[in-house]
């Protein structure tokens, strides 16, 4: 017998199928990167160039969205601020009112303060429930607005009340004639006007007069609690203070 040739105790032996590419493989990876490949070539040539009109168009598009959306920007703060202008302009104005309505109190305040020392100043002779005047003023409509003043000096602590009616005596077609105070307000019964105040006070109100009456004089009548007053003035035709 032949001796047995030294061999190795371990062989390295290739097991199959192990680091082989699939048959299938390399076509499936050629499909896959053609198409990477056909996919970035046809972005490539789609993509406009910086220098056509399709990259014009984009750019103009953009800008003109930027543009618009900065225009509805300015257009709100705008608004906002138009908004916050017309509100300033309308408090000032009810501000310059309301300053101009103070300044006609504090006037018609000091006139009141001059007119009431005059007839109760040291030197001035003290006097019970008096007619201090009565004055006409023609309005637009043919009427007559009259303002009658009433005064009271001699207790000053004291409140006068009562009720006052006048008539106005004149010349209609040649001859004297008196107009009652029925007849001057257009209404038959027509009650006086009342007063109350500690030392003076305004009367006003309109009056209507016949056609071709010329008055002449006014006779004013108060009546009130404990003291009734029978004054005669002459009618004088002017323009009332205040009005």
């Amino acid at each position: 017998m032949e001796p047995t040739p030294n061999r190795p105790k371990f062989e390295i032996v290739p097991r199959e199928g192990r680091g082989r590419v699939p048959a299938w493989g390399w076509p499936a990876g050629a499909l896959v990167v053609g198409l990477l490949l056909g996919g970035g070539l046809a972005w490539w040539l789609a993509r406009p160039d910086s220098g056509s009109p399709e990259a014009r168009i984009a750019d103009s598009d953009r800008r003109l969205k930027t543009t618009q959306a900065q225009v509805a920007e300015l257009e709100q703060r705008v608004s906002t601020l138009t908004r916050s202008d017309q509100i300033s302009r309308d408090a000032n104005r009810d501000v310059q009112a309301m300053l101009a309505d103070k300044d006609e109190q504090i006037a018609s305040l000091r006139a009141d303060v001059a007119f009431y020392e005059r007839f109760v100043g040291s030197g001035a002779e003290r006097k019970g429930l008096t007619v201090h005047s009565a004055e006409f003023a023609r309005e637009a409509g043919g009427s007559w607005r009259y303002q009658v003043v009433l005064t009271q000096s001699l207790n000053r602590g004291a409140v006068s009340q009562g009720e006052m009616r006048f008539d106005v005596e004149g010349v209609r077609e040649g001859r004297l004639t008196t107009v009652k105070w029925d007849e001057m307000q257009q209404k038959p019964g027509a009650p006086g006007q009342q007063y109350e105040f500690r030392y003076f006070q305004r009367l006003g109100g309109s009056i209507v007069l016949p056609a071709g009456f010329t008055p002449q004089r006014v006779k004013v009548a108060l009546r009130g609690k404990g003291a009734n007053v029978d004054t005669a003035l002459a009618w004088t035709s002017m323009a009332i203070p205040g009005e």
